[in-house]
């Protein structure tokens, strides 16, 4: 009995599986119970491993060092090929949760009647377009529906480049806006990364609005003003090589940059500055709008401004392939040159209604206020275990769009890369999914579905602290990965 007393453990995790085989033989095949992984037609994990490196492009990564494989979800849980739960701290797609039933109805029924192009009517296409122009600002009025965030940037690059007649673009350091040829040339991230290309001529970067790591810090009222000063300079750049800017896009907060919410006034100021100098002004919402902010609907909204194009993607519908733009009347109609603009798959019938079907979601379950609610809570945990464990640097935040940015040491604020990972690896051990970001990947980015709850916090933060006060952690330097 090993040494034990009492009920001996008849039921065990199936990770446990090869610790339990050291102790005893497997009693399935006297029993004539198949292994899971043999069963018909299901493949284990090596096996995907190997059929994926014999047919997929070596460029597409996996998550955690011990991948997963993930065969369900469901509202804020992920569930893997043993049945073992995982909470979803880390996916902003699926944004009013996983196989949301009222979502996965609205497709189910329009997908057994009709999905077409856009050349016939269909009132969900217009009914549509009205939803969402309920929810944004004059002038913001015409649309351009397509099926991803990376559609929806390149089609506002076209916009600002047709409309003002010019190409240049000014983008902020370390910005990703999608994985488009066009949209690679104005994604820092990319260009400035690994096997990156570097900067095209016709980009101009400006610095990262970061109020932690940056020149102008927390607590400088002007900060937000002194950021956008830069991009001053990057209109004078192109003004120097006789040529005037298309446009300035950037991410109503920050994501790839590692979570940053923009410091108050930055893009007032920076909006100002291009549209004086003849540009347009972009406002990446792919990441961040629809309620997840909390406060607001739209993530520019937080900074008081009404952007010239807005494009969204990602939770638009709740993971099918769904994406819009929305502009002005007037960039709307330079647009329109003689060359039709065509989306095959574009607002077609079953993705209207699945965007339909999501903003019912979001507001009949309130789930705009439960981001404020839980989002504030859980930056309030996060806050004491930054009291308690030196590691954590900065806590940022708005809504359910979460950074916590870890330090070798909080007065040179050196990046703590590697207990970043560490701590990503040993949270998926402990059945919490979240990741890293940033230029340096030392920030830890939560961006559950919004229908992460308050007692979900409550456990991120308790294992996050357990976590925190391991050995590999306490002595600063962890050597590798779990």
């Amino acid at each position: 009995m090993l040494g034990m007393e009492g009920d001996f453990p008849g039921v065990a995790g199936y990770s446990r599986k090869n610790i339990w085989l050291s102790i005893s033989p497997d009693p399935n095949p006297i029993l004539g119970i198949p292994d899971h992984e043999l069963e018909q037609g299901r493949c284990g994990l090596e096996e995907i491993l190997k059929l994926r490196k014999s047919s997929l492009g070596p460029s597409l990564s996996i998550s955690y060092q011990r991948p997963l494989k993930i065969v369900r979800g469901f509202r804020q849980y992920l569930y893997d090929e043993t049945g073992r739960t995982f909470l979803d701290s880390v996916n902003n797609v699926p944004h009013v949760g996983h196989c949301h039933p009222r979502v996965v109805k609205a497709a189910q029924e329009q997908i057994a009647v009709l999905n077409t192009n856009t050349r016939y009517l269909h009132d969900n296409l217009v009914r549509y377009a009205e939803r969402l122009r309920e929810r944004l600002p004059e002038p913001l009025r015409v649309f351009f529906f397509v099926n991803s965030g990376s559609e929806a940037n390149d089609l506002a690059l076209r916009l600002a480049r047709t409309y003002t007649g010019a190409k240049d673009m000014i983008v902020v350091d370390g910005a990703y806006h999608g994985h488009l040829t066009s949209l690679i040339e104005i994604s820092p991230y990319k260009f400035d990364g690994p096997g990156g290309p570097g900067r095209p001529p016709f980009t101009q970067k400006v610095i990262m609005p970061d109020v932690y790591q940056g020149p102008y810090r927390a607590g400088d009222p002007d900060a937000g003003a002194k950021y956008a000063a830069h991009v001053s300079e990057a209109v004078e750049r192109i003004h120097k090589e006789d040529r005037k800017p298309a446009g300035f896009i950037c991410e109503s907060l920050l994501s790839c940059g590692g979570q940053i919410v923009l410091p108050d006034n930055y893009l007032r100021e920076a909006f100002r500055r291009v549209r004086e100098a003849g540009g347009v002004c972009i406002a990446d919402e792919v990441q961040v709008g629809f309620g997840r902010v909390g406060t607001h609907f739209w993530g520019f909204e937080t900074q008081g401004v009404i952007p010239d194009i807005v494009t969204m993607g990602k939770p638009i519908g709740n993971g099918h392939p769904l994406a819009a733009v929305v502009t002005t009347r007037e960039i709307a109609d330079a647009f329109a040159t003689g060359m039709e603009y065509f989306n095959t798959y574009g607002g077609n019938p079953v993705s209207c209604a699945v965007g339909l079907a999501v903003l019912d979601v979001i507001e009949e379950e309130k789930l705009q206020e439960n981001a404020l609610a839980v989002g504030g809570r859980l930056k309030a945990g996060l806050e004491k275990l930054k009291e308690k464990h030196a590691l954590i640097g900065d806590v940022r935040g708005l809504g359910l769009f979460v950074g916590v940015e870890l330090v070798l040491d909080r007065k040179t604020r050196a990046r703590a890369t590697l207990h970043a990972a560490y701590i990503a690896e040993r949270m998926r051990e402990e059945g919490i999914l979240l990741s890293t970001d940033g230029p340096f990947r030392n920030v830890l980015k939560i961006k559950p579905p919004m229908v992460f709850s308050a007692s979900d916090a409550d456990l991120l933060i308790a294992v996050l602290d357990r976590i925190l006060s391991e050995d590999p952690l306490r002595g600063r330097s962890p050597k590798g990965h779990p």
